[in-house]
């Protein structure tokens, strides 16, 4: 998947402007009403129109009991609804109906610096990659954004694990920050509708051959409410994922192109 042409304004192709000109943003939301409106208002919709590009921001209200929903749209947003609660259904339905041949994906706390979005999507734009993830672990974790335990021992040993199994050689598999290109996203065939969805993206985009990316992101304390994660039950449903996927792997062919490639920047 090589999207490189004649370079134009941005750095991107100019051959392929019409196509690239939308970038969607997917943004599952439960219960998010104090921080979902701030988190949309952090897109930089200006920065990547001077690029030439068009920004469309999906919320997926994942059956909040809040006013998450309202919020949402006065900042803006278009409001999907994706009444079956997990992670991975909100993602799923909101990457399905993005218009955008890009497509980001954050969370609604405002933990991750979705202003930053240009150097996000670049690798992408540029033809370098179909898949780029943000590492936490590179760019910086602000004091009370993450509990100690998350950081330094559940976070490293997936993420160990993880690479071990699947020869990815990524430095923070758990960053919910990330950009895929349209086409790249439908051939994966992601199905996960809980917390698994994660990692499964990132297993499927290396069984796959996608050509990865990884880059440093910089990650703060939620603007507002209280974290969805539970330490020891979404740890344990994890590592059972990797178990599992690196056992059908081993049983169920993958198709895919060359080889593998991974990059960091």
């Amino acid at each position: 998947m090589n999207y490189a042409g004649e370079i134009g304004i941005g750095g991107l192709a100019t051959s392929e402007a019409g196509a690239w000109a939308i970038v969607s943003f997917v943004i599952p939301a439960l219960n998010e009403e104090g921080a979902v409106g701030a988190t949309i208002d952090s897109v930089p919709r200006q920065k990547l129109l001077r690029l030439g590009l068009t920004s469309e921001v999906l919320v997926v209200d994942n059956d909040s009991i809040d006013g998450t929903a309202a919020a949402a749209v006065r900042a803006g947003a278009i409001v999907l609804t994706e009444a079956r609660r997990g992670y991975g259904s909100a993602f799923l339905k909101g990457l399905t109906e993005a218009k955008g041949n890009t497509l980001v994906l954050c969370d609604a706390d405002g933990t991750y610096p979705i202003e930053d979005a240009e150097a996000l999507i670049r690798p992408i734009l540029e033809g370098r990659a179909d898949f780029v993830i943000g590492s936490r672990t590179k760019g910086g974790i602000a004091d009370g954004a993450m509990p100690w335990h998350h950081r330094y021992i559940g976070n490293p040993a997936l993420t160990w694990l993880q690479n071990r199994l699947f020869g990815t050689r990524i430095s923070d598999a758990h960053c919910g920050l990330r950009a895929i290109s349209k086409d790249a996203f439908l051939a994966l065939g992601l199905e996960c509708c809980g917390m698994e969805f994660a990692p499964e993206m990132l297993i499927k985009a290396a069984a796959n051959r996608l050509r990865i990316e990884e880059i440093p992101v910089r990650y703060r304390p939620r603007f507002a409410g209280k974290p969805k994660l539970r330490s020891f039950r979404d740890g344990w449903r994890h590592l059972k994922f990797l178990i599992v996927s690196f056992v059908k792997l081993r049983v169920i062919p993958t198709h895919g192109g060359s080889g593998p490639h991974h990059g960091s920047h």
